[in-house]
């Protein structure tokens, strides 16, 4: 292979491939004819069993990057295609007008228009072509915006956000899209600004851990319910055991319930996390499902305001699940604390070694870690991993 470098990314280096000269045994056929044009996927081309152990030794890797030696690393827990029910679209229009939906080249700016693909859901790939007709006439999409849609089980949700004003005529077009493709509610924001609702057929909900919640427009969902569902059960067996009902759990970054209605099963939870809107929802679906007394939800913005060791006295576990950057700021409180056992759940290992490396130092031990790939063909891996002192 033949390949040429592109400059430092990250913790290595990027390069474009020239020409294969002699082709490794473990390189196979891709599944998807867009491979190596979308940027959504790297490695599909990779032999499967030499692609699953190559993801449990990214874990590994961060966690030795850690400190910890001889990790106890899980077999990989895999997801299979075509069940990924988030999707963050681009949109775009073209010089000639009409508008592309998917996702931005391989090392590049402009986007491959999606006809296809091996790791979405396809009632969410069969909403690109309508959605597309049903903007290209207009001016609310001037030049791009994005498409944020989650597959709920009430059916999709989507959030738009274009660089201009959806007229009388668009909103009518965009409700009568939602009402043919099985749309509850489509929601419209102009850039970065508040959403307002341009249809609400229905409810839009999903249910976590068999309790329903209304999530809030372009709400963080786990990628796949399969994932979702190993998460969960990574989670809740890594709790200590013996876990009287009247014991706390706080809980860190708790979005819309995700992990939440499953931890109040075994314990009392205090639940924080920094979106209000994310914390309404959690509040209402707790109450309707009678669980006032025992989740507790706040909100509080963790990276500004982390919780300190005297906050987490009386606490038997730690769970918490925080975006793609980690939780930088919460580790030296959370590491000074008296709580005995912490559960992260992380989807970027290299922020998962830096704040694993706290918990290290402040003298936890490492009990458990269980890599999950629900981000199919792509360097980032879910992981649950288990500390205790």
């Amino acid at each position: 292979m033949r390949a040429r470098l592109l400059g430092r990314r990250g913790e290595g280096w990027a390069a474009e491939l020239d020409a294969i000269v002699d082709p490794s045994p473990e390189r196979v056929v891709p599944p998807c004819p867009r491979f190596g044009v979308c940027g959504g996927c790297a490695v599909q081309h990779w032999r499967d069993d030499r692609y699953a152990a190559w993801k449990q030794d990214v874990l590994d890797a961060a966690l030795r990057r850690a400190g910890f030696l001889d990790p106890p690393i899980a077999k990989l827990v895999r997801t299979p295609q075509a069940v990924r029910r988030r999707a963050d679209l681009a949109l775009a229009r073209g010089a000639g007008g009409g508008v592309r939906i998917g996702l931005h080249r391989q090392r590049g700016s402009d986007i491959v228009d999606l006809t296809g693909c091996v790791v979405l859901d396809p009632h969410l790939l069969a909403l690109i072509a309508p959605l597309r007709v049903a903007l290209e006439r207009g001016r609310m999409l001037r030049q791009g915006g994005s498409a944020i849609v989650n597959l709920l089980d009430t059916g999709p949700d989507i959030l738009l956000r274009t660089d201009g004003n959806p007229n009388a005529d668009e909103r009518a077009r965009l409700t009568e899209f939602a009402r043919t493709n099985g749309v509850p509610r489509l929601t419209w924001a102009r850039g970065d600004g508040a959403a307002e609702t341009i249809a609400q057929l229905g409810p839009a909900e999903v249910a976590l851990s068999g309790v329903n919640v209304a999530p809030p427009p372009g709400a963080f969902l786990q990628a796949s319910r399969e994932g979702e569902a190993a998460i969960v059960a990574a989670v809740l067996a890594g709790l200590p055991p013996a876990l009287p009902r009247k014991a706390r759990i706080v809980e860190m970054f708790a979005g819309c319930g995700t992990l939440t209605f499953a931890l109040a099963q075994a314990a009392r939870v205090s639940a924080f996390e920094g979106n209000q809107d994310a914390v309404a929802a959690l509040r209402t679906a707790a109450g309707r499902a009678g669980f006032a007394g025992r989740i507790e939800a706040t909100r509080r913005d963790l990276a500004r305001q982390p919780l300190q060791a005297g906050e987490l006295a009386k606490t038997a576990a730690v769970v918490l699940d925080p975006p793609f950057a980690g939780a930088a700021e919460q580790m030296a409180p959370l590491a000074a604390s008296n709580v005995a056992r912490v559960i992260y759940v992380s989807c970027n290992p290299a922020a998962l070694a830096r704040d694993a490396r706290v918990l290290r130092d402040g003298g936890y031990r490492l009990l458990s870690a269980v890599p999950i790939d629900q981000f199919l063909y792509s360097p980032r891996l879910e992981a649950v991993v288990v500390f205790a002192r």
